[in-house]
């Protein structure tokens, strides 16, 4: 599949032997895009963490680069040269550079990084060039964030510290997109900002979604799917046809790539890239 630009997906780290395999088989059928990598969520510390490192790992070996989430609050120095070693020593070449949220029931940092861009410093201190670094991007602004402008000034702070490029929260504004990358531009900062972009297979958990993580939804897109009712096979290919138009809309307005949250399935990501590709 020739894709308009370079695409990559996310994957989060199976809980189950069963969903490993479902993982392997959207992996298998992604594949055909010719991705340029595939990216890994990161839990902080335990069972979860190791999961990501696993999954890194095997799917690093089927053909197609692995790039694993690595959040640093709460982590010390000693745990995050560790793994970061042992990623190296894997032959991972791309890390997904994060804050990250506190462990539940800890105050403060309880670690050695207060900030991605800590962690950004510390990779590139430690291990220079080895991994191609990977930064998140929130053109809606981080909900923790005072205003808009300190938010693109922490971001831009990841890019003199060494990211090469950045991911962004999923949203569905282009002028939300647009606006973020001039802003950034305004402050020196020239690395390439890759939109997330989040296929839409279920309305209602969207929406939830969406109003917990601080991600908007445009009034004229909530009246979309309400003039839906009940009919699923529309409010399917409205999901589809909304996000083809986005990507569309954000190639034409510059996005150098594209990012898909798979949540672990092909079908939908597929069905948006097929019609994005006739």
């Amino acid at each position: 599949m020739n894709t308009p630009v370079p695409v990559s997906f996310e994957f989060f780290p199976p809980k189950t032997d069963a969903g490993f395999d479902n993982l392997l088989k959207a992996h298998t059928e992604l594949k055909a895009a010719n991705p340029e990598f595939f990216s890994v969520t990161y839990g902080a510390g335990g069972s979860t963490q190791e999961r990501t490192i696993n999954t890194v790992i095997e799917m690093n070996s089927r053909g197609v680069p692995a790039a694993p989430h690595l959040s640093c609050i709460g982590s010390t120095l000693d745990t995050v040269h560790e793994l970061l070693t042992r990623y190296k020593d894997a032959g991972i070449k791309r890390i997904v550079a994060l804050r990250g949220d506190l462990p539940s029931g800890m105050r403060g940092t309880g670690g050695d990084f207060n900030y991605a861009s800590d962690l950004v410093r510390y990779i590139k201190s430690e291990f220079g060039d080895a991994f191609a670094i990977e930064v998140a991007a929130y053109p809606e602004m981080h909900p923790q964030a005072d205003n808009l402008d300190k938010d693109i000034d922490n971001f831009v702070a990841k890019a003199q510290e060494g990211a090469d490029s950045a991911i962004t929260q999923y949203f569905y504004s282009v002028s939300a997109y647009t606006n973020f990358v001039s802003e950034v531009r305004k402050r020196g900062c020239d690395i390439d900002i890759v939109p997330g972009i989040m296929p839409i297979t279920n309305y209602s958990n969207l929406v939830r979604f969406s109003d917990a993580c601080g991600a908007d939804i445009p009034r004229w897109m909530r009246k979309s799917f309400e003039a839906c009712g009940d009919d699923s096979k529309r409010i399917h290919q409205l999901g589809v046809d909304l996000i083809v138009n986005l990507c569309k809309d954000l190639i034409a307005a510059g996005a150098p790539k594209l990012h898909f949250y798979s949540m672990n399935r092909s079908e939908p990501t597929l069905a948006i890239l097929e019609k994005l590709t006739k």
